[in-house]
């Protein structure tokens, strides 16, 4: 257990440090504080915004209140009561105290003033800004993968715990002593945040500790773009349009009366209600043809801009001017979640061109959308616009639907596909068939599963990343009806003492005999926003009477905005290798069979082949023991139970676990 330095002991109330050492602690000391800053800094921020105010908190150290300390002609500023550090120099007074201010600043930067209006947003002009860049765009080198992921998952962490983690990894503090420092620094509840940051994943590991050193959350060692100059430009222009408006619609206010100073009032609203240049075509962004190839990132920012009209202005400032303003008679469609709000930016062009029959455009606002325009080439229907959630895009986003029919459906492959296929997985052990792509990376029409209550089959496609990305890497995804195809996984059942497995691609044998018998259950799944479903199979149960066994599968759909649904499936023996699990329970916004939920015990009736009745219950790796309560009672050590029991008896199933938990049944 690695040791933790004692707390600095308190100077004593009204005890001040002064500024020259403070300065010199700052200075010795840069940019460990800024990156201590950028990491409790808001992600919402922005790379680049983020950065200067990571640097504006620690340079605005020094100032602030500053009363005359003890020695004559000299200023202070407050010492911290409690401190810690890894080495002598950040164990001074002064660094603890330059620090404290820094966490401090950090976490309170956007907040309102207390003058300020209730639920008014500061205004840009109230927040402290030092350091100006103009003209270029700052942001931290790329990092790989877990480092991408890594930032991610701190995103979605409160300040307070990015700070905790911060001070925990970064600076090795105790828990103790985070704990007093975010007291210090005004935190409510500094404990609830020390303990949280210690619940993250990984928090405790040395890989962690190194990523959060790295490159990605250095804002010291930045790299730097030029901003987007046809924006500026535009946004000139705007401002002298607008100015201009204005001063007429003021004239017009004076000699035509209220309403013509409403209408120019609304003009003018209109002419700024989006930024300039979101809704230019010539502003598009547009990515190169092989920039996939050459960086850390490999989501929709690496998407070359594809097909045979990008040139197209009429086109492309129809589909913005639509997305920013749907007329009535515009078909327009979401997933759960997603805002159906104009561009804030101007978006990146995926695609532009004719498919059976339409014009397509294909959009990534540089966030979490993918939208799609279409309009008929003959011009006798509406246009229709489909919005879709795409955050968190990896790897595995790797098709887009640009048409699709009752029957069929055809996709945008990312770049990094380098093979395709189709298969069936209500028949496992056919092989799968080649799909024709053409040039811009548009599938030949691949089958749909069928919308109504049948399910004789169940198409997928099976896609192979290029060795450039990941060697011999396939993965299967399946239409649920989004712009997005679902990433299918699967996590095989735990071996006699095995670790918890992860999920893993479902290409495997047993991986699509599994699928078989449960991908009908996907049906209930259409168009909920779903991002990846996966099967884990939990147990394997012994059948009494038998010298089979079952499986018992837990089946998780996670979508883009975080909820998930889980359906718990009892999977016997069956003559058909499509033969339909039975589904035993169905929780919806649950964590179980995730990450945060890895318990689960659930039970069913099943009929032996003899004819009689048993009540059957399993549960996780963890389970211990299996109690049943009820009309029928029994309990066993171990992970599965089988009681004789009526047809009809009601039960209830109850598991202890090996860390002297317990865990109620998914029924």
């Amino acid at each position: 257990m690695p040791l933790h330095p004692p707390p600095l002991r308190p100077l004593g109330p009204g005890a001040r440090l002064g500024v020259k050492e403070a300065e010199a602690a700052l200075v010795e000391h840069y940019p460990r504080l800024v990156r201590l800053a950028y990491l409790t800094l808001p992600p919402s921020l922005g790379r680049h915004r983020r950065v200067l105010a990571a640097h504006t908190a620690v340079q605005r150290a020094l100032h602030g209140r500053a009363r005359p300390a003890p020695g004559p002609g000299t200023e202070g500023i407050p010492a911290p009561r409690s401190g810690g550090g890894t080495n002598d120099s950040t164990r001074t007074p002064a660094y603890a105290a330059v620090r404290l201010r820094v966490v401090r600043s950090a976490l309170v930067y956007g907040h309102r003033p207390r003058w300020w209006p209730g639920r008014v947003p500061a205004p840009a002009a109230l927040l402290p800004s030092m350091p100006v860049v103009r003209g270029l765009r700052l942001f931290p080198r790329a990092g790989g993968m877990d480092e991408f992921a890594l930032d991610r998952a701190l995103a979605d962490l409160r300040a307070p715990v990015r700070a905790a983690l911060g001070l925990r990894l970064l600076e090795s503090l105790s828990p103790e002593a985070a704990q007093a420092l975010l007291a210090d620094a005004g935190v409510r509840d500094p404990g609830d945040a020390v303990r949280a940051a210690a619940r993250v994943p990984g928090s405790d590991h040395e890989r962690v500790r190194r990523m959060l050193g790295s490159g990605e959350f250095d804002p010291c060692t930045v790299q730097t773009r030029p901003g987007d100059l046809l924006r500026r430009r535009h946004r000139v222009r705007a401002g002298a349009a607008t100015l201009a408006l204005l001063t007429v619609a003021g004239g017009l206010a004076l000699t035509a009366g209220p309403d013509s100073d409403d209408i120019a009032s609304r003009a003018a609203a209109r002419s700024v209600a989006v930024p300039g240049g979101a809704l230019d075509p010539t502003a598009l962004v547009r990515t190169s043809a092989e920039q996939w190839a050459d960086t850390s990132r490999v989501d929709f920012s690496a998407w070359p801009s594809r097909g045979g009209r990008l040139d197209d202005r009429e086109l492309l400032r129809r589909a913005l001017d639509t997305w920013a303003a749907p007329r009535p008679d515009v078909t327009v469609t979401r997933t759960p979640g997603t805002a159906v709000v104009a561009p804030a930016q101007p978006p990146q062009l995926l695609f532009a061109g004719d498919l059976d029959g339409r014009a397509v455009v294909l959009f990534h606002d540089g966030g979490v959308r993918v939208v799609r325009y279409t309009e008929t080439l003959s011009g006798r229907s509406a246009p229709a616009l489909d919005f879709a959630r795409a955050d968190g895009a990896d790897v595995t986003t790797a098709a887009l639907a640009v048409s699709r029919t009752a029957a069929s459906a055809r996709y945008l492959l990312a770049p990094w596909v380098a093979e395709s296929a189709t298969r069936d997985l209500l028949a496992p052990d056919s092989p799968a068939r080649p799909l024709d792509v053409d040039g811009d990376g548009v599938t030949a029409a691949v089958p749909r599963p069928a919308e109504g209550g049948g399910c004789g089959s169940w198409p997928a496609m099976q896609l192979r990343s290029s060795e450039k990305i990941v060697e011999k890497h396939a993965f299967l995804v399946t239409d649920l009806g989004d712009l997005a195809p679902v990433h299918l996984t699967q996590t095989p059942a735990p071996g006699s003492g095995a670790p918890a497995r992860q999920p893993r691609e479902a290409t495997g044998a047993d991986a699509l005999v599994g699928w078989a018998r449960t991908a009908c259950s996907l049906r209930d799944l259409r168009r909920s926003g779903v991002r990846a479903v996966n099967n884990w199979h939990f147990a394997v149960q012994p059948l009494p009477g038998t010298r089979a066994t079952a499986d018992w599968v837990c089946t998780r759909a996670d979508t883009w905005r975080g909820p998930g649904r889980v359906l718990v499936q009892f999977v016997p023996p069956a003559a058909s290798p499509s033969a339909r699990a039975e589904v035993v329970a169905d929780r919806r916004n649950s964590a179980l069979c995730s990450r945060f939920g890895q318990h689960v015990v659930a039970g069913t009736h099943w009929r032996s082949p003899a004819g009689t009745w048993y009540v059957l219950a399993a549960g996780s790796r963890a389970v211990k023991r299996l109690e049943l309560e009820g009309s029928v009672r029994g309990s066993t050590a171990g992970t599965t139970l089988a009681v004789r029991a009526p047809q009809d008896a009601v039960f209830r199933v109850t598991a202890a676990l090996h860390d002297g938990g317990t865990a109620p049944s998914a029924r």
